[in-house]
């Protein structure tokens, strides 16, 4: 039996879940989120928790068990809580500034960087140099996350770039100097 997806997912009382077939809507206080989950997955409700189960004991029923736990259990913090993921942008000159829904950045390129966030993710920048993606979709918003980071990846030698807050780099030694 998978570890995670036997465990229960408790559901917030300002949380409806709705089941329709393998269709899965959450509505919360943040938004409403919904996700069909593969038929190899039955979901329960029992009072205020939701179990995930599996049809069979195949080996791709097995697979998704944990998955699809986690994703429902993912639906039900976002439209509760919310997530947020924090980038650091290091650098001299490097900034990042918010215009309209847009966030641009001056990284050390040509021209600034534009990107437009996607549907349900706002981007907030503090001091400059800290960006701030939030949303009710986990996945949306750490793609997003890792979207801006990918713009300019952190370089091992002077550690200039843009980092996830709280992500350490390896440091490499610059070149041995003439004797």
């Amino acid at each position: 039996m998978s570890r995670i997806g036997k465990r229960p997912i408790p559901i917030p009382p300002k949380v409806t879940l709705t089941l329709d077939g393998q269709k899965v809507t959450v509505k919360g206080p943040q938004g409403e989120l919904s996700r069909v989950l593969p038929g190899e997955v039955i979901l329960e409700q029992e009072g205020d928790t939701l179990l995930v189960k599996r049809r069979d004991e195949s080996r791709v029923a097995r697979q998704r068990h944990g998955l699809c736990r986690t994703l429902v259990a993912n639906m039900v913090d976002g439209v509760s809580k919310g997530f947020e993921r924090r980038l650091e942008i290091q650098g001299v000159g490097y900034r990042a500034q918010v215009q309209g829904k847009n966030l641009i950045l001056n990284v050390g390129y040509s021209k600034p960087v534009e990107m437009k966030p996607p549907e349900g993710v706002t981007v907030a920048v503090e001091n400059n140099t800290n960006v701030i993606v939030s949303g009710i979709n986990k996945e949306v918003v750490g793609n997003m996350a890792a979207k801006i980071r990918a713009v300019r990846p952190p370089e091992p030698y002077k550690g200039k770039g843009i980092r996830y807050a709280g992500e350490q780099v390896r440091r490499k030694a610059g070149k041995a100097g003439k004797k």
